[in-house]
């Protein structure tokens, strides 16, 4: 292999620009191999001439480590399989994009992006026989076959910060402060930053809780802090969740100000709802994620010009490894309920919003 791509998909995350550097110092300084940035993701491959950059090594320097975001671009939309077309109907392009792959005449790809993009990558390498090794990103720490995915610890740290000024206000104005934040369907952030920044209650989309028995906790606090997962249920069991024009659930938002209202009347304490958001995934990544995700890229690299293809590199056993994809990516990590973490949380005196616990 002497021309290779590589592409970011998916939600950004802080670590990614790190793991795009690993790729082109490791293949170009090792390897002598020429590498071509992709822009956009899968879309960079639908344009037509494709939007992709030859990625000189003497550009990724301590500021490409350093920088939050992805400097090739990403997209979360537009699945090449089910393509929303400006006539409102939906086709398969998925052969645009593999023409667009083979028009640059690389050798191989690596991918970096969580479960859904990957396992989009991984259907257009098969049917364009494409080599490809994927790395896995996401903030919400649900890819269970490794330790942690590039982006969880960088938002972790954020959410925990965020807690920390939290306090003061909280205790300074008799309140009780709940903030929301994402991890979509598993509470990894919520419990973790919780434990972290001292919150007095944590509510999972793991673990059913009751606004009475919230209340009851809160009665006799004078302030307190709530952890909530954007994914956390409502009473009834739903989920709350924003709509776009055509009725279609986009994202996960709150329920925090969902937990305000009902709880309003309940307890003495004013509440204040402070919704975290994007800022989880912005900013420099921490060392760790940097350590990680310099680790995924160099062997990544390793792992294709081996012809190792259709694999997941990982982080497991502290060294960084490599498995097949379909292994990798499904196996889904949620917040286990009997794990050390709930039970240190519980040991802490922090509440899950449950009846007779």
């Amino acid at each position: 292999m002497k021309k290779i791509g590589v592409l970011t998909s998916g939600g950004d995350c802080a670590g990614l620009n790190a793991a795009i550097r690993g790729v082109v110092l490791h293949a170009s300084h090792h390897y002598g191999c020429t590498v071509y940035g992709i822009r956009q993701g899968t879309h960079g491959l639908i344009h037509r001439p494709v939007l992709a950059d030859i990625l000189d090594p003497k550009d990724m320097n301590d500021d490409v480590l350093r920088k939050g975001g992805t400097f090739l671009g990403t997209i979360n939309k537009g699945n090449p399989f089910h393509f929303p077309m400006k006539d409102g109907t939906y086709q398969d392009i998925s052969q645009t994009v593999i023409d667009g792959f083979h028009a640059l005449g690389l050798d191989g790809l690596i991918g970096i992006g969580g479960d859904g993009s990957t396992a989009i990558l991984q259907k257009i390498s098969k049917a364009g026989n494409i080599p490809f090794v994927a790395i896995p990103k996401t903030i919400d720490d649900d890819i269970g076959s490794t330790d942690h995915s590039i982006g969880f610890l960088t938002a972790l740290d954020v959410a925990t910060d965020s807690l920390d000024r939290l306090h003061p206000t909280a205790q300074s104005h008799n309140r009780v402060m709940i903030l929301e934040v994402m991890g979509r369907d598993a509470g990894h952030i919520a419990l973790n930053c919780g434990i972290a920044g001292g919150a007095d209650m944590i509510l999972l989309p793991e673990i059913p809780y009751k606004i009475d028995a919230i209340a009851a906790f809160l009665k006799n606090k004078t302030s307190a802090i709530i952890v909530v997962a954007e994914a956390a249920e409502r009473e009834s069991g739903e989920k709350s969740t924003v709509k776009n024009e055509l009725g279609n659930v986009t994202r996960y938002a709150g329920i925090g100000d969902y937990l305000s209202r009902e709880l309003s009347g309940k307890i003495s304490a004013e509440i204040r709802v402070t919704v975290l958001g994007h800022i989880q995934r912005g900013g420099s990544p921490c060392a760790k994620d940097r350590i990680f995700a310099s680790a995924f890229g160099v062997h990544a690299v390793d792992t294709l010009l081996a012809g190792r293809t259709d694999r997941l590199v990982v982080w497991s056993g502290g060294e960084v490894k490599d498995i097949s994809i379909n292994d990798g990516i499904g196996i889904y990590r949620s917040v286990d309920i009997h794990g050390s973490l709930v039970r240190t949380a519980r040991g802490l005196g922090i509440s899950f919003g449950e009846e007779n616990v």
